[in-house]
Order: structure tokens, then sequence, then C-alpha cells
């Protein structure tokens, strides 16, 4: 252990437990550290333990065909529970008599351990859904009565079981009652909100579930789904860190032991580490440049910023991927005189081609003028853009030895020109018009270092992928922290909004797509501040869509490949959608362009949450009257 005592220093932590109040407070204060413990207390304990003697008995009286348990905190807990009320090893016979589904690795190891074989194993669920496709593969439930282990939001699961004719029985596991005192829980959630903390330390697995009901009950749940916002995430114990990552969080550091005392100790003699690791929090509380919950800000209330969140708008706000490039000649004018790389560089060129675009088209959002490579060369990569032949890495990544050379971006130190681009481009635009701040995602990206430019088959990427996945997984990790950075950093020095773009991705097979890069742009915007709207957009492969949409995108971008309507019933009508005429259209003539987006509008049926676009960037040779067109027709048509 560290005798030095100051591990702590400068940080105010917020301890989530149901007991030991008074002794986590001391553990912290002797590291240096303020804290607020917060006692989410049990709640009806008795009700509990009539829920769990109830499905015991259940259980051995045939009256149950399948049991569903998603972690392994809840294997055990709903085990000790029913072994309160019927004999322990009865329970278990009866248990081996079923079918068993673990839907979880941890869960389905917890089984093992008490000698039960799960009918089926979901190793490393994305979602629900993941469950929901595992049964119908494997062990259907229709006209069963299943048992189902609730350890967190598990609506969309129950949903679904019963659309399959299942009568669903709830198992939760630990309370799920109201505290006799409500206050403590609602100040808590008001302190979070306000930004008084810098980490939030769970105590337990009952104290993880026990936020998350109350934060529900409390109309806070968006709230949890971005407890990760300028905080440090600790869990004490295994379980309590699966818990907190089967709802969805990211933990930054869990400890092994399980009792207070050692715990504080460990997370004392880590937490340099994990703040060091943790550099896209900012210790200091210091905000952005501007503030994205502020109603009164000029652009708080855009039509594109409020389609974002989902509300209602007088027209549908349009902006184009691409709007400033080399369709329009004042863009050449000024490439004539500057190289690309060169025109990036400069933030006062970029500003300008940008908000000469933004004026001349009349859209309702800017993007900054930049390009996805310039992350890649303080990561180590020998970028050119070569006439003709576009971006070029002259030292493409192949094996693991040439990932081991990857550095992954520890600030925007390197970049500043880009940070500088957002605060030109902010500073010239019109007040009420927002600015949208972007990054490649990790796939895309990794398939240029590893390609050394654009390719048709990706044979060198995939080949990295399949044979050596751990390699892949070393490079993907050094990708996404390093884009959590970059996109931090062009929030707080102004942008409203956020963009992913995955270029390439629709290469992948939705299997492919799911398991190597799916986790990795799902841990990017878990990252993100919830009061910024992150667009996830991915081109190529409409079978991606529910995967685009299982992470906390605020937005998911549509291409032109498949429907409007289609693709938003797919991701859900409480996300806001982008999208998604092809780019071609433009090239046609106006009367063309007019009934194409009104096809386009025509499928959104004036739902609050569409922001027009294109499927992707405008082609260089579009006429700009053409894009002037569209961006007319769709605001006369949308006009409400």
């Amino acid at each position: 252990m560290n005798n030095n005592k100051s591990e702590f220093e400068g940080l105010t932590i917020a301890a989530l437990a149901t007991r030991d109040l008074e002794a986590m407070g001391t553990a912290i204060a002797a590291y240096g550290g303020s804290s607020t413990t917060f006692c989410f207390e049990n709640g009806n304990a008795a009700n509990a333990d009539h829920v769990a003697a109830e499905f015991a008995n259940r259980l051995l009286t045939a009256e149950i065909d399948t049991v569903i348990f998603v972690t392994g905190v809840g294997v055990s807990y709903i085990v000790e529970q029913a072994a309160r009320t019927v004999d322990r090893q009865r329970f278990l016979d009866c248990l081996s008599d079923v079918k068993t589904i673990a839907g979880s690795g941890q869960a389905r190891s917890a089984l093992r351990i008490l000698n039960l074989n799960p009918s089926v194993t979901v190793e490393s669920p994305k979602s629900w859904r993941d469950i929901l496709m595992a049964i119908d593969r494997q062990a259907p439930v229709t006209n069963q009565t299943v048992g189902l282990e609730e350890s967190a939001d598990v609506y969309g699961l129950v949903s679904g079981l019963e659309a399959r004719g299942a009568r669903v029985v709830r198992m939760p596991i630990f309370s799920q009652q109201m505290p006799s005192q409500t206050q403590p829980a609602i100040d808590f959630f008001e302190q979070i909100e306000g930004g008084d903390f810098h980490a939030i330390l769970f105590a337990s697995p009952e104290s993880a579930i026990r936020f998350c009901f109350l934060a529900r009950h409390f109309g806070r749940a968006r709230l949890t789904n971005h407890l990760l916002d300028n905080h440090i995430v600790l869990a004490i114990g295994a379980g309590t860190k699966e818990i907190l990552t089967d709802r969805g969080f990211v933990v930054d550091f869990a400890t092994e032991a399980i009792d207070l005392g050692s715990a504080i100790d460990e997370i004392a003699d880590n937490i340099a580490q994990i703040r060091k690791q943790k550099n896209i929090i900012r210790i200091n509380m210091s905000g952005p440049a501007t503030n994205n919950s502020d109603p009164n800000a000029p652009w708080y209330d855009s039509p594109f910023m409020k389609a974002c969140r989902g509300e209602p708008t007088d027209v549908t706000p349009i902006w184009m991927m691409r709007q400033a490039g080399r369709y329009m000649a004042e863009y050449r004018a000024v490439r004539e005189k500057v190289s690309f790389l060169q025109l990036c560089a400069n933030s006062q060129l970029c500003s300008e081609v940008m908000c000469t675009a933004v004026n001349r088209l009349g859209v309702d959002a800017a993007i900054i003028f930049s390009d996805l490579l310039p992350i890649l060369v303080p990561m180590g990569c020998d970028l050119e853009f070569v006439q003709g032949d576009g971006p070029v890495i002259h030292n493409p990544v192949r094996t693991t030895a040439d990932i081991d050379r990857i550095k992954p971006l520890e600030s925007n130190e390197p970049l500043q020109f880009v940070m500088d681009t957002v605060r030109q481009t902010r500073n010239d635009l019109p007040e009420d018009i927002p600015l949208i701040g972007f990054s490649g995602a990790p796939f895309t990206l990794a398939s240029y270092m590893i390609e050394g430019g654009a390719s048709r088959n990706y044979a060198h990427t995939k080949t990295l992928m399949f044979n050596d996945p751990v390699a892949w997984d070393q490079l993907m990790q050094h990708l996404a922290n390093s884009i959590s950075v970059y996109l931090m950093g062009q929030i707080e020095a102004g942008a409203q909004c956020v963009q992913l773009f995955d270029s390439w991705a629709g290469c992948l097979s939705f299997e492919d797509y799911r398991q190597f890069a799916h986790p990795y742009v799902k841990r990017i915007i878990a990252s993100l501040p919830s009061n910024v709207p992150v667009i996830n957009f991915a081109t190529g492969n409409p079978a991606l869509l529910p995967l685009l949409s299982d992470t906390r995108a605020t937005v998911i971008g549509i291409d032109w490949r498949t429907r409007l309507d289609d693709a938003w019933q797919i991701v859900g009508y409480d996300r806001a959608v982008q999208g998604n005429l092809d780019p071609t259209v433009l090239l046609s003539n106006p009367n063309e362009i007019r009934r194409q987006a009104k096809f386009v509008l025509d499928q959104a049926a004036g739902r609050a949450g569409h922001i027009f676009n294109l499927g992707h960037g405008i082609l260089p040779q579009t006429p700009v009257e053409h894009a002037i067109a569209l961006v007319d027709a769709v605001h006369e048509l949308s006009q409400k």
C-alpha cells in the first residue's frame, strides 16, 4: 500500500452504498479526498424476499420452463435468496431440469460454479436483441413460462419474449421498491447534474442497481445513460462492474477486493494511472467554449438543434456533407493558392470556405472544414495527399510491430490547428447557426492505416482483423481513445454537435461489424457529454442500422441505399435521423431534385427529429445552383 496518503487530493468523490457510509467517508479522507456519501437504502426488503420465495416455489412446482440469467451477480443472488425459503440443493436440482439461458459469459461462469451447464450462452451480448436472437436460434420460448433475472432495464427483453408467445416471470435482484425517504436520491441527482463531483464510486452491485432504479423513477434515466460525462466511474468488485457494464456504462476501474478497506487502498494505488487514462476528463470542471445546455444560446432553438433533440420544428433543417468543396468556385479559388493539407492547417481559410458555403446555400448547420485523416499524423502515420491519388500513407500498419509504433493521442496539442478551425468558424458563423465537429470512426481510420489509402476489397484490413484479433483490438483501442480526445477537444473549442463518419464500414457484414467495429464506436459515443448531440453515420450496408442505433448516439445517419421510413422504424422513433437523398440526384435538374426531396420528406411524414441531408457527400461535378435548389425545396416543402 502507498503511504503517501494524498492520492485522492483534489478529487471530490460521490460514494454510493447501502451501508458502511461513515467508514467509506473516513477511508477516502485518509487519502486526502473529499467525499459525499449517499445511502441508497434497500427499500422494502420483505417484498424482495417474498418475490424470491414465490419464484423458488414456482420453479419447484414445475411452473417455470426456462430461466434467463443476465449477470453472474444475478445467478448468485437469486440462488442465495431462494435458499432462505427452500432447500438449496433441491432448488439447484430443479434449475438443472429446466432450460437455463446465460445472457453473458459471467452468468455462464456463475452457473458452472454451481455445476449447472446452461442450455444457451450469449457470450458477449451487445444488447438484449442478442439474447433474443440466441433464443430464436437455439431455445424457442413459445407457450413457455420464462423466469427472467431483472438486474437492470429489461423492458425490451420482456417485450421481445412476450411477442414470441412467452409468459414472463420477473426475478428482481435486490429491491425494486421505493425507499422510505427519497430526498437523498433527489439531492444526489441534482448534484451530479450540477457537476459537483469528479468521480462516482459504486460500493456494491446493489448500489448500482438501486441507482439505476431510482434514476428511472425520478425521470433521470437519461442521466444514467450519460453517467460518464466528466466523471471517473469506480466500482468495488467485479460483480459491481458487471452490473454497470450490463447497464451500458464504461467503468474506468474496478477493484479485485470487495472489502471496503482493501478496495479503497486498491483504488488509491491506481488513481494516478486512472486519471491519466481518463484524459478526456476535465478535472478542474472547466466547460466547453459554448454551453450546449444553455437555452438562451442563439443556436439552442435552431431547427437543427431542435431536430437533434427530437423536438418539433417549423421547417425541416438541412445541411449537406461536403457542402464546402470542389463543386464551388469559391473553394477552387482558395485551392489554387494552397495545397489541401495547407488549407486544413489554416483555420482562417477553413472558416472562410465553410462560412461562404453556409451563406450561399442557406443551410441550417455548418460542419468544420477538415479531413478524416489528420488525426493519424500525430499517431505515427506518414500521410501525404497525392494529386490524382488522394491520401496515401507511406508506412501502413500491417503487423503487430507496426501497431506497437502507433502512439495514441494523449492531447490535442498536435492538432491545435483543428481546434483553432472550430473556434474561428464558430466566431465567424451567424450566431444562430450550429457548428458540427467530426472524426472518422475507428474502422474507417484503421482501414486507411492498414491499406495505406483507398481500397476496393480491404484485403489487408480484413486479414489483420481475422488473423490477429488481439492486435486488431489493440489498434482499435488506440483509435477509440484518440477519437474521444479529438472530439472532446472540438466540443470544448465550440462545436455544438459532432459526427462520426464510418465511410468504409459497408464492407463489413453485420456479424463482423458487431464484433470488430461496433464496441469501439459505442465506447467513443459513451465518452462524450450528454448535452452534445452525436450523429453516428456509416454508409454502404443498411443491415448495420440496428447496430448504429445500439449506441447512445442522438442522431443516426442514413445513406440512400434504404428508404428513410424503413430505416427510422429500424433504429427507433426515439432517435433523430439524418438523410437520405442520393447525391447523384443533384446532377439531374431542379424539377427532379424537388420531386426526390418531396419523396424523402413524405417518408419522414412530418415526424419530429428529421434532419435532411444527402446519403453521402456532394459530388465534385454538382452544379452549385442544384445544391441551392435542394435547400430551397426542402425548406419550402416542409414549412409548417
